[in-house]
């Protein structure tokens, strides 16, 4: 190997060996940094289905805003398996469960794939008419068909399996915080191998002009609903670690503002960027959670600072987007992956830049 390469190596190995230290550390005393694993939890959630947004919207062009119904399929198959069989009557104790459900029970981790199937299963049907739409009707269509799915969720016909408007509790949670962490790793090498291989490349070509793609003998159509379903797969695997992670979910929990949540962590971190996803992540959630001593009120000198009240996090949180946004127009990374390469190429520049000032 060269010595860039060994060093991108060592670098690398450092890098994960200092996030399984911090992870550690957070898991050696779960009741003082219970605050800190719950935001690498939710963190980690959002990641996967920010890179699964962004292989849709990014990598291929297609403008979706359907994740928050697919969520709610992986996120209510997982529940649904995962939830201890002798807990099952204190939890459909209005209307009952159906027959072949009451044993029905699998580990958490199959349980997720399953969902995923199903939220793909569901794309497929659903891709059929929706992806010969572009730009913002397809974004319609998606997001008319998540609230389809959000209602038949919570219908009456579904109360046995769904447990309807009441929602589901008592779902087993992680146990540890390696173990969500390591479902998103995987989850995301796979969507990256998959970027990297032919058919990634021919979601970029879609992206840059289908036109030309069409006429390069790429089936634009089969393509597209490719990428639909195995985005939605992804989705549905990170709707299942987000039931796993809040142990009791509805379809409230699954509304439209989750799918503009999740296009913001995208947006922030860059379309057409993974590790921008995974950065945007971490950031928005750990941003929303540590402006929380804001919304508490001040006093300074026996005097109430007045801006100090409920709400006032937010108000700060969306400036400080608004910050970023003009400074980052295209994300915190744009379209580029981060690499040591980049990294220490900034800091040449930045050294050269303050050396020509000097």
């Amino acid at each position: 190997m060269s010595k860039k390469t060994t060093r991108d190596l060592v670098l690398s190995i450092l890098l994960a060996g200092a996030v399984c230290a911090v992870l550690a550390y957070c898991q050696a005393d779960t009741s003082k940094h219970s605050y800190a694993i719950s935001i690498i939890e939710r963190s980690a959630v959002y990641a996967v289905v920010a890179v699964a947004m962004n292989l849709l919207n990014g990598f291929t062009g297609l403008f979706s805003l359907g994740q928050a119904g697919f969520m709610a399929i992986g996120a209510y198959v997982t529940a649904i398996l995962t939830i201890p069989v002798e807990m099952r009557q204190n939890v459909y104790y209005m209307n009952g469960i159906a027959g072949w459900l009451e044993n029905l029970s699998i580990p958490m981790v199959p349980a997720m794939i399953l969902g995923g199937l199903f939220a793909a299963a569901a794309a497929a049907l659903i891709g059929i008419p929706v992806l010969r739409l572009k730009s913002d009707y397809l974004a319609i269509a998606t997001l008319g068909f998540a609230e389809i799915i959000r209602a038949l969720l919570a219908a009456p016909m579904m109360d046995t399996i769904t447990n309807g408007s009441y929602g589901l509790n008592n779902i087993p949670g992680y146990g540890n915080v390696f173990q969500p962490m390591l479902i998103a790793a995987v989850c995301i090498g796979l969507m990256v191998l998959l970027i990297n291989s032919s058919y990634g490349r021919a979601f970029k070509a879609i992206r840059e002009d289908d036109v030309a793609a069409e006429a390069m003998g790429i089936n634009l159509f089969r393509h597209k609903e490719m990428s639909f379903i195995i985005s939605s797969f992804f989705t549905g695997v990170a709707g299942g670690m987000l039931a796993v992670f809040m142990r009791s979910i509805d379809t409230k929990t699954f509304q439209v503002a989750l799918t503009y949540n999740i296009l913001l962590i995208v947006v922030l971190g860059g379309i057409g960027s993974v590790t921008g996803s995974i950065i945007g992540s971490f950031l928005i959630n750990g941003g929303q959670e540590w402006l929380r001593f804001l919304d508490q009120p001040l006093t300074i000198g026996g005097v109430e600072i007045p801006l100090f009240r409920a709400g006032f996090r937010m108000v700060i949180y969306s400036i400080l987007l608004m910050v970023v946004v003009l400074f980052w127009r295209r994300g915190i990374m744009g379209n580029k992956e981060f690499t040591w390469d980049g990294l220490f190429r900034r800091k040449r520049k930045r050294k050269e830049t303050t050396g020509g000032e000097a």
